[in-house]
């Protein structure tokens, strides 16, 4: 016993490697718990590999254990690529599906695969979400268009699916091209069957019913729900049931007609912060039901992102806006640690990844800023991969894997 547990105390010092499982990494905010990684490199400095990729993506790399996916668009086609973490040699690549198109800056690879390390499930946006082994054996196909009507997004579907336990959670929130109603699924991952679907109705108008944000999991004092943000509200539901629990509006204030939403929910512990159209970012604390619009709602912050998704430690929430200025506020309350900061002028797309006491931010021209975190700027490195960049970061292992529109690229030499 005893030596046991002289090991257990042993860990946090000796380090290890993580999964980064699914788009926003293993606790599905934008963190990761590992030391001593990368600040600087170039093409080719501090690289330990990179892999040639056929095409642009907006999703990120997924790793469990000594493999990586990655959802690949190609020839017209989509598929799936399982790649050797230590090596960066593909082991496999499997289709997906066909009919791969263009529009505006992604294609349809651009949601990211999940994985629970025992079989990966890859969604596409033309709606076909497949799930395969490890050896790349597919277990089942789902047509999400061909169940439930075609999708009616105004430039293409990109949400990820949110993977918990034996359930897949998928949402489709449209509005402009379609007068379905938009909803909601969990997808049992054994068998690939809808457990159940429900409806998702709000008041939104023209292109604002329009998300692109992939769904939040909230825990908090043994409460589990589901966060979806879009259309001009966001909403808390029953994982079991899809029930809604609750509900904010407030996020289109002047009832903006193309308030479309790219940026997704961020939760830590009980608080979850919800990104519009750069204004309002509204904060909530977790317990709610009914309507939390007043009753819940923290703080609001009127220069919010567009496109990436903040991060934060539950202390400091930091946020960068598509025109690179970056932001540091107080967690709870709101208050600006420090504010209107320039990153290197250029289009901000990815989402930051906070690490290792870092932020690293990625920018389309495949820069990558690291950024000391806490309550001073400070830049620490300025990295040009100088390739075309939308997915964000991934960490595993003491390494970062950063994917252009050229390459897949593994940061760090451990």
């Amino acid at each position: 016993m005893r030596v046991r547990l002289y090991c257990m105390l042993l860990l946090p010092l000796i380090g290890y490697a993580e999964n980064w499982p699914q788009w926003r990494g293993p606790s599905l905010n934008g963190i990761s718990g590992e030391r001593d990684l990368p600040v600087r490199w170039s093409p080719t400095e501090n690289v330990a590999w990179k892999l040639a990729m056929p095409s642009k993506t907006g999703a990120t790399p997924i790793v469990w254990g000594n493999r990586i996916f990655l959802n690949v668009a190609e020839g017209g086609g989509l598929y799936l690529w399982c790649v050797d973490k230590a090596k960066g040699e593909p082991l496999w690549k499997k289709p997906i599906a066909t009919g791969d198109y263009s529009i505006n800056k992604q294609n349809m690879s651009s949601p990211s695969p999940v994985t629970d390390g025992a079989a990966v499930y890859a969604m596409t946006g033309i709606g076909v979400l497949k799930a395969f082994d490890f050896a790349g054996n597919e277990l089942w196909v789902r047509d999400i268009q061909k169940d439930y009507g075609k999708f009616g997004l105004n430039w293409g579907y990109a949400s990820s699916p949110l993977l918990d336990g034996d359930s897949l959670y998928v949402e489709v929130i449209h509005g402009m091209k379609t007068r379905d109603p938009s909803y909601l699924l969990r997808v049992d991952t054994k068998t690939g069957k809808t457990l159940w679907r429900v409806e998702r109705r709000t008041a939104a108008i023209r292109e604002s019913p329009d998300s692109y944000t992939t769904p939040a999991l909230l825990k908090y004092t043994g409460h589990v729900e589901i966060v979806i943000s879009g259309a001009d509200c966001v909403t808390g539901h029953d994982p079991d049931t899809g029930k809604e629990l609750w509900r904010s509006t407030g996020l289109n204030p002047d009832n903006n007609p193309a308030y479309r939403t790219i940026a997704s929910t961020v939760v830590f512990g009980d608080l979850f912060f919800v990104p519009t159209r750069v204004r309002p970012l509204l904060a909530f604390r977790a317990g709610g039901r009914g309507d939390i619009t007043e009753s819940h709602r923290l703080w609001s912050f009127n220069n919010g992102p567009d496109v990436p998704t903040p991060v934060t430690d539950g202390k400091y929430f930091y946020t960068v806006n598509d025109r690179g200025l970056m932001w540091c506020l107080d967690a709870r309350t709101g208050q600006e640690i420090w504010g209107s900061q320039r990153l290197k002028p250029a289009i901000y797309s990815s989402s930051p990844v906070l690490a290792d006491g870092k932020l690293y931010l990625s920018n389309e021209d495949g820069l990558t800023t690291v950024v000391k975190a806490g309550p001073k700027f400070e830049v620490l490195a300025e990295n040009d991969l100088a390739g075309y960049t939308l997915s964000s970061p991934a960490i595993s292992d003491g390494r970062i894997f950063l994917r252009t529109a050229q390459f897949l690229y593994a940061i760090g030499e451990r």
